[in-house]
């Protein structure tokens, strides 16, 4: 393979559109409302296990906010720095530190008091969270909803979909093959597929297993242990 093909394609940008939906048809709606400038409460929680697509949800949520002209803040770090009437999404709350900690609960406190939004995800819902119990009360003052992830059918359901739009049809032993041997977040195999496409293209071969294997092992997805042939 040549050099270029080696490199696994960036994903594409998550926006609310290319979220698929699954078990999430509320949340998705509560969401639109948000990016709509129609937020009726000022914090919304976010929760879900890894892969289910929270941190999709909060990226795209922020870029749509930010398309419509408000402040906003991917992180922490610019918090500070934040209008008073801006947006903040917060990641992985639950890893936070001390420090942290504080500066998300005095930001929650300064954005509810200024009109602006905080939107947070975790891997669990607040009341489970180990952090302090005034900012657990905080980020469950609002909205909070599950994320829930996608099952195996409707991950090959939005595989063949994204192939589709992309102009080819995929193998269903070629969606198989990677549900069980990749990361099954919907970023990394929608990643794949732009890889598997160029790859294909650029040596003139179909998309099967024997060239989805090829394209793992040269990006070290492939599972030591799978001992697939």
């Amino acid at each position: 393979m040549k050099q270029l093909a080696l490199c696994l394609a960036a994903p594409p940008a998550p926006t609310l559109d290319n979220f698929v939906t699954g078990r999430n048809a509320e949340l998705l709606a509560t969401l639109r409302a948000w990016a709509a400038g129609g937020a009726g409460e000022p914090v919304l929680m976010l929760w879900g296990a890894p892969g289910s697509g929270r941190s999709h949800l909060l990226r795209a949520v922020l870029a749509a906010l930010a398309g419509r002209g408000r402040d906003t803040a991917g992180g922490l770090a610019a918090a500070p720095a934040l209008a008073d009437d801006g947006v903040l999404a917060a990641d992985d709350v639950d890893r936070l530190g001390d420090h942290d900690q504080i500066l998300l609960f005095n930001t929650c406190n300064r954005l509810k008091a200024g009109g602006g939004l905080l939107i947070a995800a975790a891997g669990a819902p607040p009341a489970r969270l180990a952090l302090r119990e005034d900012l657990r009360t905080r980020l469950g003052s609002g909205l909070v909803y599950e994320v829930h992830a996608l099952s195996d059918e409707d991950r090959r359901a939005a595989l063949a979909a994204y192939t589709v739009a992309r102009g080819f049809a995929l193998p269903a032993e070629v969606g198989d093959y990677l549900l069980a041997r990749v990361p099954r977040d919907l970023a990394t195999l929608r990643a794949l597929i732009d890889t598997l496409d160029r790859v294909s293209l650029e040596q003139k071969r179909a998309v099967t297993v024997p060239l989805a294997r090829e394209v793992l092992q040269r990006l070290q997805l492939l599972k030591n242990h799978e001992g697939v042939r």
